[in-house]
């Protein structure tokens, strides 16, 4: 079922790794559309995954010669959509003018393959700052919730379930108090002051100590944290970009970036995000409504929620109707 949001239509949603696009085309969801990925020599193109003659998934077809190859009836579609032949017609007869496929703008950043549903070549995110030679990045997901994506995004905003849900890892049940902090709003960025968090282990050398975090609003689809160990000064980003994909169906993305050496393989870092993730999931997924109050008298919110407070505002103020209530 097709999702009619037009906020985020309007946006870059994020479709795959870009390494997850190999030879053969490739199906996503997004907002309940399927699409088909492909490259060929011109570079990455997203279609609508619909065959104009009889409805058949292109996803299933091949590309050849850089056509996009239809698999039921063989049809061939060029980059830009247009058919540009149909073997079943005699030779001469030229090919119908509504013999288009349904294009979508694409592009790959920071590793993914985005894709923008409406067509407006929005502004895209700017994680620039970590995606350069001074961090590394390790690219994280994809990982299914059955969840909207403004329950998945809050849940990662939120620094008071650190102690309890992440005990042990990113917090202790003994000191679950969260300072005072404000939001800031600039045109593109709303962020946090930095928010002192205790931890049991933050830099893998056994001392607990409290250590800084930064949140940030990137995009209705997209928010980062940033933690700061005040000792070192090392860094450590990480940024959650949701696929929406159902009606309560969302796919988690990320990139974790490092200012320091973790002493860690990409894998295993890949593999401690996936747990902690796997501790905010059965959380998430069972959160009752399940569709993001954003009347502020609706849930009970404290002043460490004032991310969350901050986000459901946002959403309000964009009109985001997926998930929201």
């Amino acid at each position: 079922m097709l999702i009619e949001d037009q906020v985020l239509r309007n946006n870059w949603v994020v479709a795959c790794k870009a390494t997850d696009l190999k030879e053969e085309p490739k199906q996503v969801i997004i907002l309940g559309e399927r699409v088909v990925l492909f490259r060929n020599e011109e570079g990455t193109h997203a279609f609508k995954d619909l065959c104009i003659h009889r409805g058949a998934a292109l996803s299933l077809g091949c590309v050849k010669d850089g056509q996009l190859v239809c698999p039921y009836h063989g049809w061939e579609y060029n980059s830009d959509g247009k058919c540009t032949n149909i073997p079943q017609l005699p030779e001469g007869r030229a090919i119908p003018l509504k013999a288009q496929a349904i294009t979508y703008l694409c592009k790959k950043e920071y590793g993914f393959i985005w894709v923008n549903l409406n067509n407006n070549n929005p502004r895209m995110i700017d994680y620039s700052p970590f995606y350069d030679e001074n961090y590394r990045n390790v690219l994280w997901g994809k990982i299914e919730v059955n969840a909207n994506p403004p329950r998945v995004i809050e849940n990662f905003l939120d620094v008071g379930h650190l102690a309890f849900v992440h005990e042990g890892f990113l917090g202790v049940s003994e000191k679950p108090v969260i300072g005072d902090y404000n939001v800031h709003e600039e045109e593109f960025r709303i962020y946090s002051d930095e928010i002192a968090i205790f931890q049991p282990d933050p830099d893998g050398s056994g001392v607990a100590k409290d250590v800084y975090y930064t949140y940030e609003i990137l995009s209705p689809l997209s928010v980062l944290f940033t933690k700061r160990d005040p000792d070192t000064d090392n860094r450590m980003t990480i940024i959650l970009i949701v696929q929406p994909v159902a009606e309560g169906k969302s796919i988690a993305h990320g990139i974790l970036s490092f200012n320091y050496d973790t002493g860690t393989t990409d894998q295993e870092i890949i593999e401690f995000q996936d747990m902690i993730f796997a501790q905010d999931k059965p959380i998430v997924e069972n959160q009752k409504p399940e569709d993001l109050p954003l009347d502020l008298q609706v849930e009970l919110s404290l002043k460490s929620d004032r991310m969350s407070i901050a986000f459901r505002q946002y959403l309000k103020r964009l009109g985001v109707t997926l998930g929201t209530a």
